[in-house]
């Protein structure tokens, strides 16, 4: 696939308001986007980016509503690259929880039928301007975390949605990456343990820029990513069980 120059880029980063979207905004600023779209539920949250640079367009968008990507579309219509980077999660909820159900629920509304939604609403667009997209995923998506169980499970899905959309859009020539994440500094990973390592999301944004410009269709951002894509390769069956330490304390199974 044909790689995308950052500089001279027209970006949109869905979730932009903190995290690693935040990081995104900066990086495309940084690597000479020409303007950058900056998306969030409430706009509001939005203003320090738009204060910092006249680049920045903010943009109210829900992903989990297909009304608002199709809007975000019409406005948004000079797009070449599309991060697809907003998402939740619910951190130590199992499956066996009784929170389970709704947490999925929420969760694949925004991790999988987000994604699905502006890319049923940008891929004109981006096949017309000879673009690429980006889905920001976690290394959930290939090994399973019980304590992330939900979300593991959107996560999963939504790499496997990816590979589909890549597969749409391969005789386009369209690059459509696969962003795996590992631990990052981020308020969606403020229950996570403070023994997992977590990488600074200005090093993660700069990872997924650089391999947008190498053309990568699979990025793996940092050492937890590198970390469980080596594991899952080298053994399935014993990454499978890497996290059972963490599941030790729970209430036994009847």
């Amino acid at each position: 696939m044909t790689p995308l120059k950052i500089d001279g880029c027209v970006a949109l980063v869905t979730g932009a308001n903190r995290g690693i979207g935040e990081a995104l905004v900066q990086a495309l600023l940084q690597g000479g986007a020409r303007k950058v779209y900056a998306t969030a539920r409430q706009p509001a949250l939005l203003e320090p980016l738009v204060a910092q640079d006249p680049r920045v367009v903010p943009l109210a968008l829900d992903v989990s509503r297909p009304e608002q990507a199709q809007a975000a579309a019409q406005q948004a219509s000079d797009v070449t690259l599309l991060i697809n980077n907003a998402g939740i999660a619910h951190y130590g909820v199992t499956l066996l929880d009784d929170a389970a159900p709704a947490n999925l629920q929420e969760e694949l509304d925004v991790n999988l039928f987000g994604i699905l939604h502006m890319f049923r609403a940008f891929w004109r667009v981006i096949v017309r301007n000879q673009g690429a997209i980006a889905n920001v995923l976690s290394g959930a998506a290939l090994q399973h975390n019980a304590m992330l169980g939900t979300y593991s499970c959107t996560k999963a899905a939504a790499l496997s949605m990816t590979i589909g959309m890549r597969t749409l859009l391969r005789e386009r020539d369209i690059l459509v990456s696969s962003v795996i994440v590992g631990g990052v500094d981020t308020r969606l990973a403020k229950d996570v343990p403070s023994f997992a390592l977590k990488t600074p999301p200005s090093v993660v944004a700069t990872a997924i820029l650089a391999g947008i410009e190498q053309g990568e269709e699979d990025i793996d951002t940092d050492p937890g990513a590198l970390a469980t894509r080596a594991r899952v390769a080298r053994n399935p069956k014993k990454a499978e069980r890497h996290h059972d330490i963490r599941l030790r304390g729970l209430p036994a199974l009847d």
